[in-house]
């Protein structure tokens, strides 16, 4: 296959592996950097190829972080290699209070700041099928097209700066709120005797229906925990919806539940499993009930 253009992927966990094999896939020629070599590995193996210097060597520079200050070390790391004109796509789920800084520090180097935060799971992701939304400036979005086609179903432009990340916390929220409520409907069914095969699929068929239940529910129902996008990862996004919710003085009772019993499964060393584990909070509370 033609090899279309050269994309840096800096940040190879789930979120960046995923990108990168839909860019490989759709014929780019992709060099990543990770700050832990290793696990950049399954992206060689599959035809990309390391760089130290990748950010002087791309035009489009994919960001796929942890979190905003993870953002703000690579950016300092790199220093003047940014090349003046290129246009970073920082597809990390961050605060939208430490933006301004980002976008700054950037512009200083005269280069270009997208924030396109990924809805939907690393597997989704590979398989074309997320949300991505986009921020910055139109005219330098539309220069990115190509991608956006490649890397989601649908895509969503919103103009204000640090709408899209805003938008991705709300998304966020609503997403492990529905994960939640999947696994508790699912315990209840359990606790009252129907296999909770039957219960999932009678919720698909009923006015209860939704995505999650396409995307997590097998998953709960045979305890299948692999990992597509890691408990604690939307743990942490949690506490910066508390936080934003906290600044704007907006009330979120269901989300600080749900922060709890995140963090119980956290503290049992669940953190690197599949947000789905979430069903385990109520596998738990049954064991320690019968106990």
């Amino acid at each position: 296959m033609e090899h279309l253009s050269s994309i840096a992927v800096l940040g190879t966990g789930l979120m960046g592996t995923a990108i990168g094999r839909r860019l490989i896939e759709a014929g780019y020629r992709v060099m990543v950097w990770n700050r832990t070599r290793d696990r950049a590995d399954a992206l060689l193996e599959a035809g990309a190829k390391w760089s130290d210097g990748l950010v002087a060597e791309s035009d489009r520079i994919l960001l796929a972080l942890y979190d905003s200050a993870a953002v703000e070390e690579v950016i300092e790391r790199f220093g003047s290699q940014w090349p003046a004109g290129a246009i970073v796509i920082d597809t990390t789920t961050g605060d939208p209070e430490r933006l301004p800084g980002i976008v700054e520090r950037l512009s200083r180097l005269q280069v270009h700041y997208l924030e396109a935060p990924v809805s939907g799971s690393s597997e989704q992701t590979r398989r074309g099928e997320a949300t991505i939304l986009v921020g910055g400036d139109r005219q330098i979005a539309h220069r990115c097209d190509d991608l956006w086609k490649i890397l989601a179903k649908t895509v969503f432009f919103l103009d204000r700066p640090g709408d899209a990340a805003r938008m991705k916390l709300a998304s966020n929220l609503v997403l492990g709120l529905n994960r939640a409520a999947l696994a508790e409907g699912l315990a209840l069914a359990v606790a009252m005797g129907i296999d909770p095969a039957v219960a999932l699929e009678v919720f698909q068929g009923s006015a209860a229906q939704s995505r999650v239940m396409e995307t997590k529910g097998r998953k709960m129902v045979e305890s299948d925990y692999e990992t597509q996008a890691k408990l604690e990862q939307h743990l942490k996004d949690l506490r910066i919806i508390q936080q934003t919710a906290s600044d704007r003085q907006v009330e979120i009772p269901l989300t600080e539940v749900h922060c709890q019993m995140l963090q119980s499964l956290v503290d049992a060393g669940m953190g690197q499993w599949d947000n789905s584990a979430v069903r385990e909070y109520y596998r738990r509370r049954d064991r320690s009930t019968d106990a």
